[in-house]
């Protein structure tokens, strides 16, 4: 993976929302700002931090309360953001990843049906 390059986006529900934007509107400005540090580091292809299980991805931050980033891959280069976490509430984070990935294969499904 590294040396190649990834398009990393927010996953945006059909409504709109995206559950990624939300998490991180939230976060002071020094996670924010290792958030985007980390982004850029999968844009360029580094997933050293991320842990790979059921579909998704959690990239790992080990910083102040452990912040979390989860994502899905598309194809060889195309990464959807899905949302956001501490350690704290890992386990909710991975089932709220879980299920809006899950949404998201769906409607990639239905669209390649119309």
């Amino acid at each position: 993976m590294w040396g190649m390059s990834y398009k990393v986006v927010e996953y945006i529900r059909e409504d709109g929302f995206s559950p990624y934007e939300e998490w991180f509107m939230g976060l002071d400005t020094i996670a924010a700002a290792k958030i985007s540090t980390a982004i850029l580091k999968m844009e360029q292809g580094n997933f050293s931090n991320v842990k790979w299980f059921s579909g998704i991805g959690e990239y790992r931050l080990n910083w102040g309360p452990g912040y979390r980033v989860y994502i899905g891959q598309e194809g060889n280069r195309f990464i959807i953001l899905l949302g956001g976490g501490t350690k704290k509430g890992q386990q909710k984070d991975i089932d709220r990843a879980l299920e809006l990935w899950g949404e998201y294969k769906d409607r990639k499904a239905q669209q390649k049906k119309k």
